[in-house]
């Protein structure tokens, strides 16, 4: 299930700051779970893939070239709180927080099913992700299509 955020009809400064946020809910695996029954870190960045997968990589959207060549430059996560088994789905927002000529910086907050959405997150991060051309070895640049998309979310 995915959903869309954006600023609210007030209008107020505070809504019109904030960036439009992709909602998806992503499923813990038993397997994701480590011996302190919290998710592990790796499993954590894997999920934050599984998260990106229908914002930008879906047949139908304009960035979908890109998952035939995008590579991950810089990856940070901060932990605020445990997520356990239990806490399946979660709900993870993002949002491009960075806007350059060849890569993007997508930013997260993951939470726990059910959390209200403006509690505080457990996991917060941040992936620069940047357009790669897989025939040449080389970056290339985001298409005008791509800019478009990305910048909805900024």
């Amino acid at each position: 299930m995915t959903s869309v955020d954006s600023p609210n009809s007030e209008g107020t400064i505070e809504d019109a700051a904030l960036p439009r946020r992709f909602h998806t809910k992503v499923e813990v695996r038993w397997s994701d779970m480590d011996v302190f029954q919290h998710i592990n870190h790796a499993r954590m960045v894997t999920l934050l893939e599984e998260a990106r997968i229908p914002w930008l990589f879906g047949d139908d959207k304009p960035t979908d070239g890109l998952r035939t060549g995008c590579v991950l430059v810089d990856l940070h996560v901060q932990y605020k709180g445990q997520l356990r088994h239990e806490d399946t789905p979660l709900d993870v927002s993002m949002w491009v927080e960075q806007l350059r000529a060849v890569d993007f910086t997508i930013g997260y907050e993951v939470r726990a099913s059910g959390a209200a959405p403006d509690s505080r997150a457990s996991v917060i991060a941040t992936t620069q992700m940047a357009a790669f051309d897989i025939d040449t070895q080389r970056l290339r640049r985001i298409t005008p299509a791509e800019r478009d998309y990305l910048a909805l979310w900024k």
